[in-house]
C-alpha cells in the first residue's frame, strides 16, 4: 500500500536510486555519487546526483546509517531536511569524528531518507504563557543528565 508518491530525478547518469533494505524499512537508503574523501576531524558535503519533489505537507529527513556512525560518520545537525518546496540537488554532510580519514566511494550506502508529516503554524504572540508542572525545568532538569 502506497501512502506517498515522491518523484526523484537523476541529474546524473550515474546517480542510484533509493532504496530499502526491507519491506518494514522506515527510510529509503541514500547512495555517493563519487569517491569522497572525508578528512579527520573536517566536513564533507556526498553528493547523490538526485533531486526530488516531495508533496506539500511533507518533508524528508536525512538521518545518519548507523553502520557508518559506529565509524565515526555522523551528520553535523543530526538531521538533515528536504522541504517539500526544493527543487536542487541532494547532498548530504558528513563529519568525519573517526581517528583517520574515511573513503567513501561511489554507489555505498551514505544516508537514509525518512519522509515525515508536518503541520503548518501560525504565530500567536501572548503577554504570558500557561503554567506547567515542569516549568521552565531542563537541560537536565529531571536529575538524570
Amino acid at each position: 500500500q502506497v501512502e506517498l508518491a515522491v518523484e526523484f530525478a537523476k541529474l546524473d547518469p550515474e546517480a542510484r536510486l533509493p532504496t530499502q533494505g526491507s519491506a518494514e524499512a522506515a527510510g529509503w537508503d541514500l547512495y555517493a555519487l563519487e569517491e569522497t574523501t572525508v578528512v579527520r576531524h573536517k566536513s564533507s558535503l556526498i553528493r547523490t546526483g538526485l533531486a526530488t519533489a516531495i508533496p506539500s505537507g511533507w518533508e524528508g529527513q536525512i538521518r545518519c546509517r548507523s553502520s557508518l556512525g559506529k565509524k565515526g560518520m555522523i551528520m553535523p545537525n543530526g538531521l538533515g531536511t528536504i522541504d517539500a518546496d526544493y527543487r536542487g540537488p541532494v547532498g548530504v554532510i558528513v563529519v568525519n569524528h573517526g581517528s583517520e580519514a574515511f573513503e567513501i566511494t561511489p554507489g555505498e550506502r551514505i544516508a537514509q531518507l525518512v519522509f515525515a508529516r508536518y503541520e503548518r503554524a501560525e504565530w500567536q504572540i501572548v503577554d504570558e504563557l500557561d503554567a506547567t508542572e515542569r516549568g521552565e525545568g531542563g537541560f537536565g532538569h529531571s536529575g538524570r543528565g
